[in-house]
């Protein structure tokens, strides 16, 4: 195991939410040896005040760019399009690299520094890259960064100008992650990966615990996300889960999730279609995600929440696109538009009412993306 220096609490411990296996603390460990499913951080003891538990001993510790405090926007020009309740638009394109990933890789670089780590590797279609590029330089950990050839240039771009060493690789997302596996198994390195790191969820929690701040506890009736891998989605809900504990939320809203039709996993799984369909490619390249390992989680939180996945096509993607940019003033990129496509679905559906207040995080900044329309 990784030598731990003293900034990692010593109260926590990893463990599955499937089996409820219990594992001591390391980088190196990201799924379950008992049953595969990855991990969780768990902490011996939360305390009753505010504040969020974190897997380092203190916030002075923690390796920052500035991340989180994310503006949110009444959106009352969709609100008249919609004919429906409050809309709201958390904007985590505001974030230092553009995008909602770097709570998660605040808290996941933060958790390596602490391990004293030297080189990590990541594999992601963009955003998750340029951010663990990002705050690794901030480190001084070396970054190794695998990405599928195909991502957008303004991604990669991004990737290099932070000094990270790109591998970039033809062929499927899935080899992507199978490049970076077979490279952490050769150079011996840590695998940073944020659709598995326990810490980076941990990171994510920031976001709940923002949305108690803005509202003075109160919780929007819906949040709706676009969601591949989830760690957004699963970090909020373990935000909320705590802020329930704590007793500063009294509920947690409905946490509904948008994919593309193309790639949706999630959708499939929440309808009960056993029928794999074959995989297309989408515009809204965050979410093309075939295989999210914590698929399983993903679904109990669902259910928990009262929640509903939909699927929504890149027609309707680059549409919503366009929509946010020319009338409420928001460039964000087909990922995130792609929730807005899902709150239009959800409403003309019945599953929001139109005297109900929504939340949408706005994932990624658009100038991140390639444009498309």
């Amino acid at each position: 195991m990784s030598e731990i220096s003293t900034s990692i609490r010593k109260d926590i411990s990893l463990y599955c939410s499937s089996c409820g296996a219990t594992f001591i603390p390391d980088m190196r460990l990201l799924a379950c040896n008992m049953c595969q499913e990855p991990l969780l951080v768990k902490y011996q003891e939360i305390s009753t005040s505010p504040h969020m538990e974190i897997p380092v001993d203190s916030c002075d510790v923690l390796v920052s760019l500035g991340e989180g405090n994310t503006p949110v926007v009444k959106m009352d020009q969709l609100r008249k399009r919609l004919s429906c309740g409050e809309v709201f638009g958390k904007l985590e394109f505001m974030n230092p690299t553009g995008s909602f990933k770097d709570r998660g890789t605040a808290m996941m670089i933060s958790v390596a520094k602490g391990f004293n780590i030297a080189s990590l590797v990541e594999d992601s279609s963009g955003n998750a890259g340029s951010s663990v590029a990002a705050y690794c330089t901030k480190a001084d950990i070396t970054a190794h960064i695998f990405v599928p050839s195909s991502a957008p240039k303004p991604k990669l771009d991004q990737i290099s100008v932070y000094g990270a060493i790109t591998h970039k690789i033809e062929g499927t997302r899935e080899m992507v992650t199978d490049a970076a596996s077979n490279f952490v198994e050769e150079k011996g390195y840590v695998y940073g990966a944020h659709k598995l790191s326990p810490y980076f969820l941990e990171g994510t929690k920031t976001f709940a615990y923002e949305i108690a701040r803005h509202n003075s506890g109160e919780m929007p009736d819906h949040l709706i996300m676009p969601v591949g891998n989830g760690s957004l989605y699963i970090g909020a809900w373990l935000g909320f889960k705590e802020l329930i504990f704590k007793g500063v939320i009294s509920k947690i809203p409905k946490m509904h999730v948008v994919q593309a039709e193309a790639v949706k996993p999630l959708v499939n799984q929440f309808e009960g279609n056993d029928n794999k369909d074959p995989v297309g490619t989408t515009v809204a390249g965050g979410i093309s995600v075939s295989s999210p390992p914590r698929s399983k989680l993903i679904g109990e939180i669902l259910v928990e929440t009262g929640g509903h996945a939909a699927a929504v096509d890149d027609e309707d993607i680059l549409e919503w696109q366009k929509i946010l940019a020319q009338e409420n003033g928001i460039y964000c990129e087909p990922t995130s538009s792609s929730a807005f496509a899902g709150l239009d679905y959800f409403i003309r559906n019945g599953v929001i009412t139109k005297k109900e207040s929504v939340l949408v995080a706005v994932t990624g900044f658009g100038l991140k993306d390639n444009l498309y329309i």
